[in-house]
């Protein structure tokens, strides 16, 4: 239980955006945590328009010496700052350990603080500790229902954090609060921010995989990255994507010296492909020189794949029935999406095939 006299060991960073319906569940499992030291939850709203402030604005009233928001007036997204946690939770962060959690996602075990905690107290050279999900899908497209990068409780080398085949959830990271004291340009430049804090902790040595979900994912709510992104120009939004991207693995490298370039040219090729799969790029997803990567895609997502590339006709009337039924959102490919990076390093949100980060601002794009 927390207790305000004693020193902070956890600050809990979290974002929010129009997520009135989400906000409560998790500030409720913030503040449901059982534990032997204090933390603090560090919470900023960009502008919200529908109500979400307000809902902060109570709970800090009623928790004060626990919830610590800072609730803007002005909309710090739309003026070009998308590095939100770096610029307004990371800097104020009193705790040893940082946890994070976007606002509409939530967690659900009281005793995740502590077992990351415990585990990194016991283990200093450990940078990073994350642990598996659930998936909740809002408008119940289809998707696998679980974020489980790994089949057992592990420890993850630094290359597998680099390019890894299934992403981790944002809300399961907890990390050394001096990773992010100073923060470099690849992540200050990125377009997202749970994947260069990844990279953060692969440069400073290995993470441990806890394989017990502890918190859930929210996936396709109205004001998600994921469902902003299909938004506009899918395909352009795409290829912008993958170059910011590419830009960010590339300052990586050169953060590092090198040490890792295999492996960051690895990431890039499959960050890549699965912007081609977003795109329905036919002729590069089943090219026989991506054999090893169409091979890393669940069944159920080359079964669309196979199915749109052989007889689109039809695929597209089943695609417009289901649509019509009102089953969520519009399924592509990848059985929803690869993109945000649930499948590869870092860029493809998930949607079934492809379990993944998010985007630190779930916002306009």
């Amino acid at each position: 239980m927390v207790r305000s006299s004693e020193k902070i060991m956890v600050s809990i960073c979290c974002i929010t955006y129009n997520q009135r319906e989400y906000i409560r569940d998790a500030l409720d499992g913030f503040l449901s945590q059982k534990t032997d030291f204090s933390y603090e939850v560090l919470i900023h709203d960009d502008a919200s328009t529908d109500g979400t402030a307000e809902i902060i604005a109570d709970y800090a009233a009623r928790f004060p010496d626990i919830i610590k928001p800072i609730l803007q007036t002005e909309n710090q997204y739309a003026k070009g700052l998308t590095n939100v946690s770096g610029t307004y939770n990371f800097p104020r962060a009193k705790g040893r350990y940082i946890a994070m959690c976007e606002g509409d996602d939530y967690w659900t075990d009281e005793s995740k603080l502590q077992r990351q905690a415990d585990y990194l107290e016991a283990h200093p050279d450990c940078s990073l500790v994350f642990h598996s999900a659930k998936v909740e899908v809002q408008g119940r497209a289809l998707t696998e229902h679980a974020m489980r990068p790994y089949r057992r409780s592990r420890k993850v080398t630094a290359r597998e954090i680099i390019d890894k085949t299934s992403g981790y959830p944002t809300a399961s990271l907890m990390f050394r609060r001096e990773m992010v004291e100073t923060l470099p340009d690849f992540y200050v430049q990125a377009p997202i921010a749970d994947i260069p804090l990844q990279l953060m902790a692969a440069a400073r040595g290995w993470a441990y995989y806890m394989d017990r979900p502890m918190c859930v994912y929210r996936l396709g709510g109205a004001a998600s990255w994921t469902t902003l992104m299909k938004q506009g120009d899918y395909d352009k939004k795409q290829r912008e994507y993958a170059k910011a991207m590419r830009r960010m693995y590339q300052g990586f490298d050169k953060e590092t010296g090198g040490r890792f370039h295999d492996t960051v040219e690895k990431a890039i090729r499959r960050l890549y492909y699965l912007t081609q799969v977003n795109r329905r790029k036919f002729s590069v997803i089943l090219a026989r020189e991506n054999r090893d990567l169409y091979r890393e895609l669940n069944l159920r997502t080359r079964f669309f794949i196979r199915f749109e590339s052989r007889m689109p006709g039809l695929y597209g009337q089943l695609q417009s029935w289901f649509h019509s039924r009102g089953r969520g959102e519009r399924e592509r490919p990848a059985q929803a999406e690869c993109f945000r990076q649930g499948n590869g390093p870092g860029g493809a949100l998930p949607e079934g095939s492809c379990s993944g980060e998010k985007h630190e601002k779930d916002r306009e794009i």
